[in-house]
């Protein structure tokens, strides 16, 4: 009885294992698929050409339909060098209406005043300055050179990838990677630096961005720039943005993007 009892056990055990392996290799060949997918859709439906004019569409279209929004972002900086160690913080409430464009103000800020002044109110005076020349710094094919890479999944939806370049270096342009979203041709990941370098003392600076969907919107999620210092050290800026509270007008009109932008990607195959 207990041989047979062994036996039985060790069957079943061999079966558990082998439901196990199933179970492994059947979620191997699911990530695989949602990958052999995302390329499919990346690389086999839209020219390079047509999706670079649908995200163009698409960055259009939200810019009319975005009537308004509010959000508080968390900006911290940290600089290490010297066997020193210097952070600062500061909350900023943003609003933005359709006709009025943004408007900042600090609810809050703390840690060293030197990198409150140099880096944190300057990160939001390039952002005014970069507002208002919206149309030279857009990611758009009159101010950069793309080339298809092919295709990513991120966070579970398919994604193009492109090599950008600048047509014109400046400070508030980039060079580097982006991925847009296959569906609704947003930009959601970046990994660039800037297309000039903005100081001497600045040897190398590199931005990570992230993006995410908000009542229909695509938003900034998370800027993490790393620059080093020519005399030593480095200095992490991080930018978390968000929440957003959007209006409940705007949130209706976000169904147009996606009517529209369907209807002309249809259009375009």
């Amino acid at each position: 009885m207990e041989d047979y009892d062994a036996g039985m056990l060790a069957r079943k055990a061999l079966s558990l294992a082998l439901a196990i392996l199933f179970v492994i290799v059947l979620g191997l060949a699911v990530k695989v698929g949602r990958a052999q997918d995302a390329a499919s859709i990346a690389t086999g439906n839209l020219t390079s050409a047509q999706i670079l004019d649908q995200m163009e569409r698409h960055s259009l279209v939200q810019k009319q339909d975005l009537k308004q929004y509010q959000s508080l972002r968390h900006y911290q900086v940290e600089y290490r060098g010297f066997s020193t160690r210097i952070e600062a913080r500061m909350d900023v409430e943003v609003n933005y209406s359709l006709a009025a464009g943004k408007t900042f103000r600090i609810v809050s800020e703390g840690g060293s005043g030197l990198l409150r002044e140099k880096v944190l109110k300057r990160a939001l005076d390039s952002e005014r300055e970069a507002t208002q020349e919206a149309r030279a710094t857009a990611l758009t094919q009159a101010n950069y050179r793309f080339k298809l890479e092919g295709s990513d999944l991120q966070e579970n939806r398919p994604a193009y990838i492109f090599e950008v370049e600048p047509v014109t270096p400046s400070k508030f342009l980039i060079r580097g990677k982006i991925w847009v979203d296959a569906a609704d041709f947003a930009v959601v990941k970046m990994e660039t630096q800037p297309a000039k370098n903005p100081s001497f003392w600045i040897s190398q600076t590199r931005i990570h961005y992230t993006g995410a969907k908000t009542d229909g919107f695509w938003f900034p999620q998370q800027v993490l720039s790393e620059t080093k210092v020519r005399i030593g050290g480095t200095a992490v800026l991080t930018i978390n943005y968000g929440p957003y509270e959007v209006s409940p007008a705007t949130t209706a009109d976000a169904q147009s993007v996606h009517r529209d932008l369907g209807i002309a990607g249809m259009a375009s195959k």
